[in-house]
């Protein structure tokens, strides 16, 4: 690969390109989240082809995906803060999207599981290169902004895997749903590959980074560790992520199973309302926590620790109600507040990071969110929802959900504990590049 020593400055600075790049980033983070997410709405027809339990379900999508996910995040985002990070990229989008496309020629759980370790293996090496590329492209005090929309993949691609798959496998049956879904992204892989170019290292930081030689990997975790800013924030990401993977993986089951609407149905309403909500509190985490931070730079955590705690309350009610469309209503509200914290977590890590340890950095945050948050979130509501069956019948899996949002109170906690110190790091960071 080529070093990003080599890359040359030049039209890469132009606002339009910047902007074309952080255009083709999100629909990358689109396609990503579209191949991981679309199981969820598959869940239910899996299960009854495969004859799974609701802990296989769980972990099939949660803890054994996390594990491979995060783990081989590390050292490709070791080798994306010496390396071209757009062939990584392109390279992970080949090898998830055809695994996506291969988890619809499962027979059984164990080829079902295996077609999404590969998805996990292949998505391992996007977020971290792109956040590091996006920070290149953008200034400190934009960059909460560009990564919540870059962000807005999430939301986006939850959307587009719930509807698609939602109503292919409706029609033509799950396998089917990941086939289509998956082979695209081949294709937008070389689009990447052709047109993203790769800049300079701290180019929008004004800094001469590039001659420094890339810290040990021991060096780089002693030095994000030690950070109380970072390791608060990366607490409340992962804790926030612990229910919000949770829910997001077991709330359409829940109504397919407890309010008995079809998956079609489900895939529409969960989709496009609660997608869509999603979006809209994932860019205005950002845009709100850049303008009110040149106030009181403390924003970039308050408003997180606001979201979700003001959250709770909203799925509560809404996890008691009986009529599922009126529950799906009041879910509006916490799918808004609980995406607040996306752009200022990820902008508040790129900024506390050297610039040699900004993908590793968010290779680490991505590692403790997911761990907890995708591996522990499906697979403990998965075992929580079985373990309450023999008490509660089919509306165990209402109580474990309920009870996985108790998460909520420990996460507002670690953001408003980050509060302490983000001033003091934000100013030794920025300083320390310099």
């Amino acid at each position: 690969m080529q070093i990003a020593v080599d890359a040359k400055p030049s039209p890469l600075t132009s606002p339009r390109y910047r902007t074309y790049v952080l255009t083709l980033l999100v629909i990358v983070y689109v396609f990503n989240f579209l191949d991981r997410q679309i199981v969820t709405i598959l869940a239910e027809p899996i299960k009854v082809d495969l004859g799974l339990t609701d802990t296989q379900i769980g972990l099939m999508t949660g803890l054994a995906f996390a594990l491979f996910y995060t783990v081989l995040g590390i050292p490709i985002a070791r080798l994306a803060d010496r390396a071209n990070r757009v062939s990584i990229i392109s390279a992970a989008l080949v090898i998830w999207s055809g695994m996506t496309a291969l988890s619809g020629f499962a027979q059984n759980f164990w080829q079902m599981l295996a077609a999404r370790i590969g998805v996990g293996v292949g998505e391992a090496g996007c977020s971290p290169p792109a956040h590091s590329l996006i920070a290149d492209y953008y200034p400190p005090e934009k960059r909460a902004s560009a990564l919540s929309i870059y962000a807005l993949g999430i939301p986006f691609g939850s959307i587009l895997g719930l509807l698609a798959g939602g109503w292919i496998a409706e029609i033509y049956g799950w396998r089917t749903a990941f086939f289509v879904v998956g082979v695209p992204g081949i294709a937008l892989a070389a689009l990447v590959k052709l047109t993203l170019r790769e800049p300079l290292r701290g180019m929008s930081d004004h800094a001469k980074a590039n001659d420094a030689q890339q810290p040990s990997l021991s060096e780089t975790l002693r030095t994000l560790l030690r950070n109380k800013t970072l390791v608060h924030v990366a607490m409340g990401g992962a804790l926030t992520s612990f229910v919000g993977y949770g829910l997001g993986q077991w709330l359409p089951a829940f109504f397919i199973r407890i309010h008995q609407m079809g998956i079609a149905e489900t895939a529409t309403y969960f989709g496009l309302v609660l997608g869509v909500s999603s979006a809209v509190g994932t860019f205005l985490g950002g845009a709100l926590a850049d303008r009110l931070a040149q106030r009181d730079r403390r924003v970039y955590v308050w408003l997180p620790a606001a979201g979700v705690l003001i959250a709770f309350p909203f799925y509560f009610v809404a996890m008691l109600m009986d009529n599922p469309y009126l529950a799906i209503g009041i879910l509006i509200a916490p799918s808004i507040l609980n995406s607040l914290w996306l752009g200022p977590a990820f902008g508040t890590i790129q900024n506390l990071a050297p610039m040699k340890m900004r993908a590793l950095a968010s290779a680490i945050l991505l590692f403790i969110l997911n761990i907890i948050g995708l591996g522990l979130g499906p697979f403990l509501v998965g075992v929580l929802s079985d373990l309450l069956g023999g008490t509660f019948g089919t509306d165990s899996l209402r109580y474990a959900i309920l009870l996985a949002t108790v998460a909520y109170f420990w996460a507002g906690a670690h953001f408003l504990l980050a509060g302490r110190s983000i001033r003091q790091d934000l100013d030794t960071a920025r300083t320390a590049d310099i």
